[in-house]
């Protein structure tokens, strides 16, 4: 097992962190959050003649190959900077469910214009009683003809106000759960954004007669569950990366402010006390880190990852709280507001958890899967 990084790999993350140093500085991801867009489409752009897009995606439709250890490094990178955009929801979620289920046709048609950032998608998965099982997907999806009508509701879409596409997992009689690409700004679906302590795009997405045609179908029917769960593992290492990255500013951010902070006449970082925050701190990120990249070259190596994500996620969530936390404790009561950085990734650590598994579905996954 080989963890280092190739020179283009670093060259890669270099580039990212400058990119995103210059134009996404935390004020300007601050303006971002506050605004009804969440994004700003001007980077969007940018970030699709820099090729960020295309890193995974195979050659054949329009992508460079490379191993998902490149995309886990932007994800990192994105952490790193608190970068607000479709990135996840689009390269990631929609991305792998195109290359894992999609039609040729689909894939032709669709992951060429994600790769040069002229599509952004959705995935509309989770229900009101957000179930991370197969369960929780009830909205009904009747055929009529040649076409599927849909209607219900779906929540927490992360993107939906900005994607031209969605992937919506709904249910069809006497098949199951099924996959259909929907366009976003059909008649009948409305979507708004709701309020959410990581200031995300999260939206609620109504769905009243909304017509599909068969074609639109990803893989076969009553095969979505299968599909989402081919995507899954990636999809939550590249999650990870991302809070990684946010757990490694946060200690980064916090012991500069402990080295200028001084209170008794002494910068505050010279205490005993703070000192083993920090300690368990960046105790908590080596290990996590390091566990991280593990499990990132297990997948690239095509190894069977079912319980390392689980494992890695449910660790994951816990150190970006507490590190976070422990940040803000050390920063004090300013710690929680605007004018710090460091509440940033304080309430996105808390958000980040639910994303594809909070910690208890996590843990008893693995202890299904470890046979407890």
């Amino acid at each position: 097992m080989n963890l280092d990084f190739t020179s283009e790999q670093e060259m890669l993350r270099k580039s990212v962190a400058e990119f995103l140093a210059k134009e996404c500085p935390f004020e300007t991801v601050k303006e971002i959050e506050e605004s009804d867009e969440g994004y700003l489409p001007k980077l969007w752009k940018k970030m699709a003649e820099l090729g960020w897009m295309e890193v995974y995606f195979p050659e054949a439709y329009g992508g460079y190959s490379d191993p998902f250890m490149d995309v886990m490094i932007i994800m990192e990178e994105m952490g790193k900077a608190a970068y607000p955009s479709p990135f996840f929801s689009t390269v990631i979620l929609c991305g792998l469910i195109l290359t894992e289920g999609g039609t040729e046709d689909q894939k032709n048609a669709l992951l060429p214009k994600i790769a040069n950032g002229k599509l952004i998608m959705a995935l509309a998965q989770y229900e009101e009683e957000a179930s991370y099982q197969p369960t929780g997907i009830r909205m009904p999806a009747e055929l009529s003809g040649d076409q599927y009508v849909l209607n219900g509701t779906k929540m927490f879409v992360t993107d939906a106000n900005i994607a031209d596409k969605l992937i919506v997992a709904a249910d069809v009689k006497d098949a199951g759960i099924t996959l259909f690409l929907v366009d976003a700004k059909d008649p009948g679906i409305t979507c708004t954004k709701m309020p959410a302590i990581g200031m995300d795009n999260t939206c609620e997405v109504i769905f009243k007669d909304v017509k599909v045609s068969k074609d639109d179908v990803v893989g076969n029917p009553g095969r979505g569950w299968e599909i989402l769960e081919r995507m899954f593992p990636k999809a939550i290492i590249a999650k990870c990366a991302e809070m990684m990255g946010s757990c490694k500013v946060s200690i980064d951010m916090t012991a500069s402010y402990a080295k200028e902070r001084v209170q008794y006449g002494k910068p505050i970082g010279g205490f005993q006390a703070i000192q083993h925050y920090m300690a368990n701190m960046q105790l908590g990120y080596d290990t996590s880190i390091n566990y991280l990249y593990k499990v990132a070259w297990m997948a690239d190596e095509g190894m069977d990852v079912t319980k390392e994500v689980s494992a890695l996620k449910a660790q994951v969530n816990e150190q970006y709280k507490y590190i976070s936390e422990r940040g803000v404790q050390i920063h004090g009561g300013v710690g929680t507001t605007r004018e710090f950085n460091i509440a940033l990734f304080y309430r996105r650590a808390k958000a980040a958890e639910y994303v594809l598994g909070d910690t208890d579905y996590h843990y008893e996954k693995l202890a299904q899967a470890l046979g407890m």
